[in-house]
């Protein structure tokens, strides 16, 4: 077992700053170290693994109060209470992260409609109501207007593939979003395909929903690919996509696990 650990010879190995590591003795996320005759902090090798576990920790996203409680289950030296903890904080992030998607693609669409806005109009004297500076002129656009996409990737489609847009305004995208996070809890498990993932339904899935809502997504996303399938592996829905979409079918439908 390695013993004798210096401060630096422990920061340099756990990629923790010194300040850190005194730190987080100071707030018992590490426990007091023994100290020699002159005073200098000694570490072992039982503090490299718990910083490697800290460190795992942050990773995921968690805070220090939710380490704190995930440290005092790991000195109990039992992997499973720890994989508990831990499994139910990483199912909370999942969602607080898909919210977050949903967000941001909202919030990138309505910067898209804006740039366009402002475009399309330039009053000879002051800002009105059609120029995008003070309203968003789409509101006023009477039903049937001409339908823009939304562009999901900062990167050109390749020739020959589809465009990787949206034709979902921001506000019809947020609540699409929320309509397929609701179906797919219904989600069993998910598997990796050729250019997608396959996500596997419980029984009680409403498979009317599904279709609907993969009738819908082909309209405004015709890049994605749906296959719905039905056979002794229960209710399945694949989702296909170019290769520089994938990070958008992940993003929405889930990752293979």
């Amino acid at each position: 077992m390695t013993t004798g650990l210096k401060i630096k010879e422990v920061a340099d190995a756990s990629g923790f700053t010194a300040a850190t590591l005194r730190y987080y003795e100071q707030i018992g996320l590490l426990p007091e170290t023994s100290r020699t005759p002159a005073g200098y902090r000694v570490y072992d090798q039982r503090t490299l693994d718990r910083l490697a576990f800290i460190a795992r920790a942050k990773q995921l996203g968690c805070s220090l109060d939710e380490i704190t409680g995930l440290t005092t289950a790991w000195d109990g030296g039992q992997c499973g209470p720890v994989q508990d903890q831990l499994r139910q904080l990483v199912a909370g992030k999942i969602v607080a992260a898909q919210n977050q998607v949903t967000e941001l693609v909202t919030f990138c669409a309505e910067l898209q409609q804006a740039a366009a806005a402002l475009e399309r109009h330039r009053p000879d004297g002051a800002c009105d109501t059609d120029c995008g500076c003070v309203s968003d002129p789409d509101d006023n656009e009477p039903v049937g207007a001409t339908i823009r996409a939304v562009s999901l990737t900062a990167k050109p489609a390749a020739a020959g593939e589809p465009t990787l847009a949206c034709t979902l305004s921001a506000g019809s995208m947020k609540g699409r979003i929320a309509d397929w996070q609701s179906l797919l809890a219904h989600v069993e498990r998910r598997e990796p395909i050729e250019g997608g993932v396959r996500s596997v339904f419980i029984p009680s899935v409403p498979i009317a929903d599904l279709m609907r809502l993969v009738a819908a997504e082909q309209d405004c996303c015709q890049f994605f690919r749906f296959a719905i399938t039905v056979d002794t592996r229960g209710v399945a829905l694949e989702v296909r996509a170019p290769d520089d979409a994938l990070e958008i079918v992940e993003s929405m439908f889930g990752t293979p696990s």
